[in-house]
Formats: structure tokens, C-alpha cells, sequence
């Protein structure tokens, strides 16, 4: 019998869950004002704008990214696509343009993006929808 106890296993600290969504949130919050400002001077309605849409789409990212694959394949490519088609029809929302141009261009960015990360999930998974052993 051992004097001691096995030492509780210690978790690592990994940015890798926040990392990307981090950096591609901080992309999305810096362009969106400069589509908002267009030229014009700044103002701090610009900076709410992009902090809350840097946040927001980040923190989106993270939570598909974690909790999504608990969807089937088919749900899990159409929230990614609908993530992707609602981001950038909101961008060309701020630019100005009408509704129905930034409605549309979410709607085919949606549907590209839904065909691609299915196909993906499709060839990656097995039949039953499990990760597929690499």
C-alpha cells in the first residue's frame, strides 16, 4: 500500500479554445466602425459598435466551436453558416446599403458556408456521426 495519493491531475491552461475566436473577433470589432464611419470623424458610438460586435461574434465563435458538436452534422454546418451569413450581412448592413443587398449576401454567404463546413463534417465523421479516428 502506498503512503501517499496519487497527486489530482492538473489542467492545462490552453488558449487554444479562445484563440482564434479572440483574433478573428478583434478583426471583425476594428472593421466594423470603419465601415461605420466612412470617412467621417470619429465618434464614440464607432468604438460601442466594434467593441460589442468584437465580443459578441468572439464569444459566438467560441460557443459553436465548443458546444456545437453535440449538434448532428447537418444542424452543426447550418449554425456555422448561419453564424457567417448574419456577421457579414450586419457589416454590409453598417456600410449603408439596403436591406434586401445585405439580406441577400447573408443568405449566399450562409449557404456557401453551410455546403462547405457539411462537407467537411461529412467526410470527417463516421456513419453514426462521431469524429472519425485520425
Amino acid at each position: 500500500m502506498a503512503a501517499h495519493a496519487a497527486a489530482p491531475a492538473r489542467r492545462q491552461f490552453s488558449t487554444h479554445g479562445w484563440g482564434l475566436p479572440v483574433l478573428v473577433g478583434i478583426s471583425y470589432g476594428l472593421y466594423a466602425p470603419v465601415v461605420v464611419r466612412d470617412g467621417g470623424p470619429l465618434a464614440w458610438s464607432q468604438f460601442w459598435i466594434g467593441l460589442i460586435s468584437a465580443v459578441v461574434l468572439a464569444v459566438a465563435i467560441h460557443t459553436l466551436h465548443r458546444y456545437g458538436r453535440r449538434l448532428r452534422r447537418e444542424l452543426h454546418a447550418v449554425a456555422w453558416g448561419a453564424l457567417a451569413g448574419i456577421a457579414l450581412g450586419y457589416l454590409v448592413s453598417l456600410s449603408g446599403k439596403s436591406v434586401f443587398s445585405s439580406s441577400m449576401l447573408g443568405l449566399i454567404t450562409c449557404g456557401v458556408v453551410t455546403a462547405a463546413t457539411f462537407y467537411t463534417f461529412y467526410t470527417h465523421e463516421d456513419a453514426v456521426g462521431r469524429p472519425a479516428p485520425y
